[in-house]
């Protein structure tokens, strides 16, 4: 099984952004964690602050892999193109957030991706992440 990780804005910045909302690990620090978790599962990873290399790596991944994994960051609530690039795709898309978006600020209530993800995940700080790939077993 193949599983793609897709990270957008900002997060590249985890255990230095916000510590009180999104913890003190890195990113890389909890994809090593990951793979140890599921050693029979091939992750990848991809993060980029740019909208289109987002939409790019939808597309590259998305008729080939089992999964993707995206965290559009701030782009969840924005980015008409990256809901058109999940619906265009064959590979199933699980979104998901460290923080609750619901507890937030209210723009970050809507999502341009929802509708066409195969699921949602938030709230769960970076477990959301394993609860993605779990929800592909």
């Amino acid at each position: 099984m193949k599983i793609c990780i897709i990270n957008g804005p900002n997060l590249n910045l985890l255990g230095k952004r916000e510590p009180e909302v999104y913890g003190s690990q890195t990113f890389e620090d909890y994809f090593e964690t990951l793979q140890t978790k599921f050693p029979n599962i091939e992750l990848s990873y991809y993060q980029s602050n740019i909208e289109g290399e987002l939409i790019g790596k939808i597309q590259e991944v998305g008729f080939s892999f089992d999964g993707i994994i995206l965290n559009a960051g701030a782009y969840t609530h924005t980015s008409i193109g990256l809901g058109d690039a999940i619906k265009a795709v064959t590979t199933p898309v699980i979104e998901v957030h460290i923080s609750n978006t619901y507890a937030r600020e209210s723009f970050r209530h809507q999502s341009y991706l929802s509708g066409n993800a195969k699921g949602v995940i938030l709230g769960f700080g970076l477990k959301s992440y394993e609860l993605a790939i779990q929800s592909f077993l």
